[in-house]
């Protein structure tokens, strides 16, 4: 919290706190300068959340609201002017997606960010991000709280691979899994309606399977699932090959649903990384659909294989329902959150209930698919599939 500059995550402190509105509040409304920063990829809703943000600082009586546009990036490039907003420039921005302010990955270090908000005398910032950008909202934090500067630094968990610490969901991941069938089903009349048809989708999830997992349960047509967290064997007798075959002489077809991170282990590493600090990844879907070709041609079955990849098609999607309620309320959250007084936190929902934590507790690492769980083995059990080690 902003009072005594004391952090929330302080040993021996209750560091979760429900969200909501408080009795009082630290900052007067006349004195905010609230800027608004949506950085790394779209997900669907980041307009959801931006318009619900300035709304609500509309409320408290904020008159000053700015959008700081692409990422961090817009704090240090003088080319790139920042944007004013208003109820009236954002009230209708959740009918389409992407983001009003734009995205970008990296930028420019701490102490110049920190020196920008400075210059622009900006003393409420609310970052749109996932891990990367929530460490970089932390590092923020610190830096203020280092200066000594009272800023509320507060994050809005945006990933659409669901994989956040300690969250039950985060914003676009409804609408990545609603979206996700329509590539499915495209995917199956394909593979149905050919003989030997094989359809494989490739859907988000680099280091965690939630959307793979989620939206082969919802579908009821996939035959294979896999995820980053469940190793596998394309070849051998018990891979994933030789069940395809099996699935042809069958049913006479198949369908595979495989997350981008899966089986990095069967390409090629370039050891390269994005600006946000991100390790390229091989194209796994991509792999899976030559060594299925190659395979089949070999032994010399025919087959049929089609290659659907959704994946910026998904993330440009304008939220559906059940997101556009949860960005509303994670972006009212965040505004109650500021005003309390809390920096360097990040609002979500952890066992249904909306809550504020530490960012440093959300961020350590990736949250993944349990192989273990409940969730999973009701995922094999629809696609019906074997172990493939």
């Amino acid at each position: 919290m902003l009072h005594g500059d004391v952090p929330c995550s302080r040993v021996g402190e209750t560091w979760v706190h429900r969200a909501g509105p408080r009795e009082k509040i630290y900052f007067k409304p006349e004195e905010v300068n609230a800027a608004i920063v949506t950085c790394g990829g779209l997900c669907p809703g980041l307009n959801d959340v931006i318009r619900q943000i300035v709304i609500t600082l509309e409320i408290y009586g904020v008159k000053k609201i700015t959008g700081i546009p692409f990422g961090y990036r817009g704090f240090f490039d003088d080319g790139i002017p920042e944007m004013s907003l208003s109820r009236k420039v954002v009230q209708n921005i959740h009918l389409t997606g992407g983001s009003l302010l734009g995205v970008s990955r990296g930028g420019p270090n701490i102490s110049d960010i920190v020196d920008n908000m400075q210059k622009r005398r900006i003393n409420m910032l609310f970052v749109l991000g996932g891990n990367g950008t929530h460490a970089g909202a932390d590092a923020i934090h610190n830096e203020c709280r280092k200066r000594r500067m009272r800023v509320a630094v507060v994050g809005v968990p945006k990933t659409i691979d669901n994989d956040i610490l300690l969250m039950d969901k985060t914003f676009g991941f409804d609408t990545a899994v609603e979206k996700s069938q329509r590539a499915i089903n495209s995917a199956y009349i394909e593979a149905h309606s050919a003989y030997h048809g094989i359809g494989i989708v490739k859907l988000m999830g680099r280091s965690s399977g939630f959307i793979a997992m989620h939206a082969s349960l919802a579908s009821g047509q996939i035959d294979i699932c896999l995820i980053p967290e469940v190793p596998f064997h394309l070849h051998g007798p018990h891979g994933v090959l030789r069940h395809l075959k099996y699935l042809l002489e069958t049913k006479g077809s198949a369908v595979v649903c495989v997350a981008e991170g899966a089986g990095q282990n069967f390409l090629e590493s370039i050891n390269s990384r994005d600006a946000s600090g991100n390790i390229i990844l091989g194209d796994i879907g991509v792999h899976v659909q030559q060594e299925t070709k190659k395979y089949f041609k070999d032994i010399g079955l025919p087959a049929d294989v089609k290659y659907i990849d959704p994946t910026y098609m998904i993330r440009a999607c304008r939220a559906n329902a059940s997101d556009g309620i949860l960005c509303t309320v994670l972006g009212q959250n965040a505004v109650h959150g500021a005003f309390a007084g809390y920096s360097g936190i990040t609002v979500g929902i952890c066992n249904t209930h909306y809550v504020y934590l530490p960012i440093p507790e959300v961020i350590s690492y990736p949250r993944n698919v349990d192989p273990n769980s409940r969730m999973w083995h009701r995922c094999l059990t629809s696609t019906g599939q074997p172990d493939f080690i």
